[in-house]
């Protein structure tokens, strides 16, 4: 289920990053997100696991017991804290109930499983618990997913620590494959014993205290009886209260069985018996009708009459059980060893299709799900079990009806209580769907966002962009000095005249293309083309010192930049002009349709006067220009004064390089 799937990617986010979590996700090939109730391939949390051990560099055995030790916190968070906390009382009794919640969760989740979450159809793994004689435990673990066992240590001693406060280590005894019914399973022994909890520093400040010498007073002044104290320990100690052992203090074990704040000794419940059986053979029948009892060779002896009406065959007393049950959970042989090894387990008998009266032929088979009891005194093995119902569709599709169940079995509102739920986990699950899709969409409109401001920052500068997405009318600014380079393509309308539209295109675009980066690699602002004039600012719209050496800069890379762009005509490399004057200007947004960030101003006028009176392959500087980069390790000549349109006589500059720069620092190359 998706459930697991989610937990491991929140244990990868909160303690790796998002970052960490996006590269996994991405090795592995898994989308980014999964719906609780939604059954994805084993293959691609094995992806997952196995991406995350190369990735962190950590062996498969640490990041899976890692993994369960989250995954039990992952399941409190989610809702299923109380019912993980009323399983057992200690936490032998726990893990002997795992089984039974697994059992429980399939009947509305589709069977999803505590301790990694696998429908029943897919074989879920099983557990087993043997108590030690020094209160130690052997957990066996069944399941036909190898390698996955190291999970279990990390969700048990999860377990142990936060609902019964011990420590507990579990190391492997014992690796085995056996055969079952459904092939092959791995069955995984753990000795599970406890460890100290308190530190010794924790223990020494516990025994000092005031609360604790005040008890261990008390009790030296009324001293107990010896019989009575050693019959006490017995019974707790038959009680099984500790699972695994610790030692304790004299006084810590007499302060455990007595009755805080009365001074008694607990005593041990002894029930008591009828000497006779008070319920006759037929009462028995009909109070639990879905019951049975079977020998050591499975031969029936007892039937109730719901399950004698459903199959018929058990009426006849001594058949063997087997011929119309088969075992579906846990996984084990039809054999009575085998039933008592799982004693403590939930079993699930589903009647064979063979053996069914021709009216069941076409329904599907009834299942049974309930305990085994040993009754050591016949010989004999009782199962008591109700129908293994999930839905009032899988009652009507039996044809069986609520008056077939006992009244006293809780079963009966199961089912309707189920319904229900299975009713607000659909309406659940669309909801998830739904929240699905609306994050896909949210992503590819943040995406979408982005390509459209990255469009519109290329049209406008930043901050009058978004001003205009706010609506907001967009002042015109004063620059009180910037430099502006004007640049063209020489003889550009004899090229035109000589070519095809579509030369003309591909060799601006290869020119522009070029010129375009080394606006990013000098940071200047690229203002407009009109044909082949490009113009570009340095200190509009963002005010820096330093505009007139990035323009320099720009200008010295464009013209090592045209010569790799080829003239359609001739074949050889274009040439262009540059200009550049230093001045003020100013600027702002002209149009509401494709408005335009424009400069307005004398220096514009001469910039341009600069470049159409300049010389191919050479960057024409004006006086101002001329003087913002006198001293800063460029080198120039002079061209001298010329007359200039519209302005007179200038006195003009070329620049020829930077002094300190290299062409790859220029050009912006590594």
């Amino acid at each position: 289920y998706g459930f697991i799937n989610t937990c491991l990617k929140s244990l990868v986010v909160e303690k790796y990053g998002e970052e960490t979590w996006e590269k996994l996700r991405l090795q592995a090939g898994v989308q980014d997100s999964f719906l609780t109730f939604e059954v994805y391939k084993d293959e691609i949390t094995m992806q997952l696991v196995d991406k995350a051990c190369k990735i962190l560099g950590v062996p498969a055995d640490m990041v899976l017991r890692e993994f369960g030790a989250y995954f039990f916190e992952f399941c409190k968070r989610s809702g299923y804290d109380h019912m993980l906390r009323t399983l057992g009382g200690n936490l032998y009794e726990f893990i002997e109930n795992l089984d039974s919640l697994h059992s429980y969760l399939s009947l509305s989740y589709q069977a999803i499983l505590f301790l990694f979450v696998f429908p029943q159809e897919m074989n879920a793994p099983s557990f087993r618990v043997e108590k030690n004689e020094d209160g130690s435990m052997h957990l066996h673990y069944y399941s036909d997913r190898r390698g996955l066992c190291h999970i279990v240590p990390g969700i048990i001693g999860a377990a142990a620590l936060d609902f019964f406060n011990i420590e507990i280590s579990m190391e492997i005894v014992n690796q085995t494959e056996e055969e079952e019914r459904t092939g092959k399973k791995e069955h995984i022994v753990f000795l599970v014993t406890q460890n100290p909890v308190f530190s010794y520093k924790e223990r020494k400040t516990f025994s000092s205290s005031p609360q604790y010498l005040a008890d261990c007073e008390k009790q030296i002044e009324n001293p107990l009886n010896t019989e009575d104290l050693e019959k006490a320990k017995n019974t707790i100690r038959d009680r099984g209260s500790s699972v695994c052992p610790v030692k304790k203090s004299h006084w810590k074990t007499i302060r455990g069985i007595i009755t805080l704040g009365k001074g008694k000794l607990l005593r041990g419940f002894d029930p008591v018996y009828p000497k006779s059986l008070w319920i006759d053979t037929k009462t028995f029948c009909n109070g639990l009708p879905f019951h049975m009892v079977f020998d050591k060779e499975l031969r029936v002896k007892q039937a109730g009459v719901s399950i004698q009406k459903i199959v018929p065959g058990l009426q006849t007393m001594g058949i063997c059980l087997d011929h119309y049950f088969s075992i579906v959970h846990p996984e084990v042989p039809f054999t009575i060893s085998s039933i008592q090894k799982f004693i403590n387990s939930q079993f699930v008998f589903q009647t064979r299709r063979e053996m069914m009266p021709e009216s069941w032929k076409q329904r599907p088979m009834l299942e049974l799900r309930g305990q085994m009891i040993w009754m050591e005194s016949l010989q004999c093995m009782l199962y008591l079990c109700s129908p293994l119902l999930r839905t009032l569709h899988e009652l009507e599709e039996r044809q069986m009806h609520i008056a077939d169940i006992a009244p006293h079995d809780v079963t009966r509102d199961l089912i309707l209580l189920n319904q229900q739920r299975l009713a607000e986990m659909e309406l659940s699950n669309q909801l998830e769907r739904k929240k699905e899709e609306l994050r896909i969409l949210s992503k590819h409109l943040e995406d979408e966002k982005k390509k459209t401001e990255a469009l519109l920052y290329a049209m406008l500068p930043q901050h009058v962009a978004n001003q205009l997405k706010e609506g907001k009318r967009v002042e015109a600014g004063e620059f009180k000095e910037c430099t502006i380079l004007f640049s063209d393509v020489v003889t550009f309308t004899n090229i035109c005249a000589q070519c095809e539209p579509i030369q003309i295109v591909l060799m601006l675009n290869s020119m522009y293309l070029r010129f375009d980066r080394l606006t990013t690699v000098h940071d200047v602002y690229k203002v407009e083309t009109i044909g082949d004039a490009y113009m570009v600012v340095g200190g509009v719209p963002v005010p820096v010192p330093t505009h007139a050496e990035r323009v320099a800069n720009f200008a010295l890379g464009i013209i090592i930049a045209a010569k790799g762009v080829q003239n359609p005509v001739s074949g050889n490399p274009i040439q262009i002009r540059v200009g550049i004057h230093t001045g003020p200007v100013l600027a702002g947004v002209v149009g509401e349709k494709m408005p335009r960030y424009c400069l307005f101003g004398d220096t514009v006028n001469i910039a341009s006067r600069m470049e159409s009176h300049g010389v191919p392959n050479k960057i024409h500087l004006s006086s101002s220009a001329y003087q913002c980069l006198k001293y800063k390790n460029f080198e120039m000549t002079e061209r001298g004064e010329i007359e200039v349109k519209g302005k007179g006589k200038m006195y003009t500059y070329f620049l020829v390089r930077n002094k300190t720069a290299t062409e790859n620092e220029i050009m912006g190359r590594p």
